[in-house]
């Protein structure tokens, strides 16, 4: 076994300057004289890609909503041949602004679909409304 010792070097009277005095170790390699500071910065590695033939998995739901021409609206969901919910009832402005936030191309012929149950029913109104008047008329010839 060998021992290495290095001398120790004298104070210095600069403050600034950090201390280089080492302390003998024991060792069975031979010491060996520091190595010099490389100041080059180092190549940082670039990030990993994605594999190119890899995608992200997809999960596919089906988003059914049936509507009648008296305006209500249904809806059911499915994920592949699981329904995750069946038969719920959905009022018509949601069903217009869900179109609306999905698409352009999917809220118009909704909203004209709503449009023609809208009036449908106006219709309706003014009928029941008509019949209305008529049944409170007889009431009052009765009288």
């Amino acid at each position: 076994m060998t021992v290495d010792t290095l001398a120790v070097e004298a104070p210095s009277d600069l403050i600034d300057t950090p201390s280089t005095v080492e302390t003998p170790t024991q060792s069975s390699e031979p010491a060996t004289s520091p190595e010099p500071v490389d100041e080059a910065p180092k190549p940082k590695k670039a990030p990993a890609k994605k594999a190119a033939g890899k995608k992200a998995k997809t999960i596919e739901l089906t988003l059914t909503v049936t509507g009648t021409a008296d305006g209500e609206w249904r809806a059911e969901l499915k994920q592949g041949t699981t329904y995750l919910a069946r038969d719920l009832a959905v009022a018509a402005a949601a069903v217009s602004r869900a179109a609306k936030e999905l698409h352009e191309d999917l809220s118009t012929p909704i909203d004209e679909v709503i449009e023609e149950a809208r009036s449908q029913q106006a219709a309706k109104v003014a009928a029941l409304e008509a019949e209305l008047e008529a049944a409170r008329q007889a009431l009052a010839d009765l009288d």
